[in-house]
C-alpha cells in the first residue's frame, strides 16, 4: 500500500494515548448482572485488550441492556465527559427487533464516518463470506468523540479492533479536534 506523505504527516501528528469507554449492549448479561450472577463480556474484554496493548487507557466500562433509554442515557454522559475521546459499543448491531445500538447512536451523531462500516464488511466478508451482509457496524462522530458501534461477537470485535480501530482511532482523533 502506497501511504501519501500528508497521510504520514497526520499520522504522525496523532494523539497516542487516547481515553475510550466501552459500553455493552446485552439484556441477558445485564440481567445476570442485575441478579448478582457472575457475568462475562469477552466483547469488551477484547475491546479492553486491545486498547491497552495500542498505549489507550479504558476509561471505564459499562453494561445495558437492549434498552433505547438506557443506552442513550449512557451515551449522553459519556459525550459529556471531557476526559474521554471515544466510545466503542459492542451488541445490539444485528437485524433483529432488539438491536436498537445503531438507531440510538445514529440519534447522536453529528457527522457518519461511513467508511468505518464498509470497509468493516469487506474485510467480514473477506474473512467469514456472506454472513458479514447481516452487520450494521457503524461509527460517527458527537459532541468532538468517536463513537463506533461493533457487534457482539468476539471475533468480529477482534477484527474491527485490529484492522480499523486500533491503527487509525487516534489518527481520527487528530481530525476531530482540528479547529
Amino acid at each position: 500500500m502506497n501511504v501519501s506523505s500528508t497521510f504520514a504527516e497526520h499520522k504522525a501528528k496523532a494523539p497516542l494515548k487516547l481515553r475510550v469507554y466501552v459500553l455493552t449492549c446485552s439484556t441477558s448479561r445485564y440481567r445476570d448482572e442485575q441478579s448478582r450472577k457472575s457475568v462475562e463480556d469477552p466483547s469488551g474484554d477484547i475491546i479492553e485488550n486491545h486498547l491497552a496493548k495500542a498505549g489507550h487507557t479504558v476509561a471505564g466500562r459499562k453494561l445495558v441492556p437492549d434498552n433505547e433509554a438506557m443506552i442513550k442515557q449512557t451515551l449522553r454522559e459519556m459525550l459529556s465527559q471531557r476526559d474521554i475521546d471515544a466510545i466503542i459499543v459492542t451488541g445490539g448491531t444485528g437485524i433483529s427487533p432488539k438491536d436498537i445500538t445503531i438507531e440510538v447512536a445514529r440519534d447522536l451523531f453529528e457527522k457518519d464516518i461511513p467508511g468505518f462500516g464498509e470497509l468493516f464488511r469487506k474485510i467480514s466478508y473477506d474473512e467469514i463470506g456472506s454472513p458479514a451482509i447481516l452487520t450494521r457496524a457503524v461509527a460517527g462522530v458527537a459532541k468532538s468523540k468517536l463513537i463506533f458501534c461493533l457487534p457482539g461477537s468476539p471475533d468480529a470485535v477482534s477484527r474491527a479492533m485490529a484492522s480499523l480501530i486500533v491503527p487509525e482511532i487516534g489518527h481520527m482523533v487528530k481530525h476531530i479536534r482540528e479547529s
